[in-house]
């Protein structure tokens, strides 16, 4: 089995609020990890057993409950500790970022496998680069595989992460997108963390040249654009 046909993803829509969850695993293997679980702990579990995979970790793109679970505006979001009540995983997430999920979310810290930049992960025989990219949130992390790079709420398909929440940083957002993003490899296929847009997929490339927040040279332009 050639690596293409061999790496496993899949992109699914789940809640109200236009997220994205993942499931990226290795075919041959069986086995898969669930990015950002949350809304639909059952469904994502169905889809993956109904083709087959196993899944065996939790990976997570930040701490807010419309991608690890929790109370949200009103609303109580199944999440990463709904996924460990039902299978044995555990969640991983960037180190800066632990406390805020066990508040959040419930997860305690045995349930965690706190993660740094720069971090490798197997599953099966796929490799997964942790890329930190803080500035949504503290602990924001992309995870890369295979010239696939699903970004969360870091970059989106035309736009960026929001700067106005508590912990961001407008700053560090701008870094993480023009010194860790940008420098990828221009074919490297974006998969964004909501459904924001007419496409499901970009490119760093396109984003590069057509993605406003992609294109301010000086920290000052970023910042009077995002009201700093």
């Amino acid at each position: 089995m050639s690596a293409e046909s061999r790496l496993y993803l899949k992109q699914v829509e789940v809640g109200p609020m236009q997220n994205y969850a993942y499931l990226v695993g290795d075919r041959e293997k069986k086995e898969a990890v669930l990015i950002d679980a949350a809304w639909d702990i059952d469904g994502l579990i169905d889809i993956a057993e109904k083709d087959d995979m196993k899944i065996t970790a939790g990976l997570v793109t930040h701490f807010h409950p419309d991608h690890l679970g929790g109370s949200m505006m009103g609303m109580d979001i199944t999440g990463a500790a709904e996924l460990v009540g039902r299978l044995p995983v555990k969640i991983h997430l960037h180190k800066s970022e632990g406390s805020y999920a066990q508040k959040v979310s419930g997860l305690s810290s045995s349930d965690m496998v706190l993660t740094e930049g720069g971090d490798d992960f197997t599953v099966g025989d796929i490799p997964i680069k942790f890329l930190h990219t803080p500035g949504h949130t503290p602990g924001s992390q992309c995870f890369l595989v295979d010239q696939r790079l699903v970004s969360g709420d870091t970059l989106f398909i035309g736009s960026c992460g929001r700067v106005d929440l508590p912990g961001s940083s407008p700053e560090d957002l701008w870094r993480s997108l023009t010194g860790t993003l940008k420098v990828l490899p221009e074919e490297t296929i974006l998969y964004p963390g909501h459904n924001y847009s007419d496409r499901t997929t970009s490119t760093i490339g396109d984003e590069a040249r057509s993605n406003p927040y992609m294109r301010f040279g000086k920290l000052q332009e970023f910042l009077s654009v995002m009201g700093y």
